[in-house]
């Protein structure tokens, strides 16, 4: 029996993902299969290779013979090497990086919340920022009016509590007291 080391597609049309397996050369691509001894995904940057590199090397030596594309993906995980004796048996197999933990980014994005102005959006639209202008002017006025001085207060009552028509009369009797020249 002729025994090959291929790849079995499966997933959509566009998004392809393949599982290594061992299977009868006069078998159907996905067909019956001996055996799977790993996956392979292209479609994620660097792709996914999965082998189990102890099951290759028994088939690899009990004579399966592997198709182009598994060779190339056994070269990457340095197994290919392993089996015909050659240097560089690490294969150059690239991994992806840890990935962040979820919990961790979700308590910082929540404590970056937290950190926000309590007024809702950081930008006030136009009219917005001038309501909130001129809510805040008359508060900044009464609040220099409490600072002023008592006697400054006094006089201001005072002069409010004067009637009108006694204001003219007073402002009469000033200019007769001054000395002409």
């Amino acid at each position: 029996m002729a025994v090959k080391i291929r790849l079995v597609r499966l997933g959509k049309i566009r998004t392809p993902h393949y599982r290594i397996v061992v299977a009868d050369s006069r078998k159907a691509r996905n067909g019956l299969k001996i055996e799977e001894i790993g996956r392979y995904s292209p479609a994620s940057e660097p792709s996914l290779i999965q082998v189990n590199s102890e099951r290759a090397q028994h088939w690899l030596k009990n004579g399966a013979k592997p198709t182009e594309a598994v060779e190339a993906i056994l070269k990457v995980t340095g197994d290919w090497q392993k089996f015909k004796g050659i240097a560089g048996a690490e294969g150059t197999l690239k991994t992806l990086p840890a990935r962040a933990d979820k919990r961790a980014a979700y308590e910082a994005a929540v404590k970056a919340a937290m950190n926000e102005p309590k007024d809702g959006a950081t930008t006030m639209k136009k009219r917005a920022a001038e309501k909130l202008a001129a809510k805040s002017a008359p508060a900044e006025e009464s609040a220099v009016a409490e600072s002023a001085p008592v006697e400054a207060v006094a006089s201001e009552a005072v002069v409010a509590e004067t009637p009108v028509e006694a204001a003219p009369a007073a402002e009469a009797e000033a200019p007769a007291e001054t000395p002409a020249e």
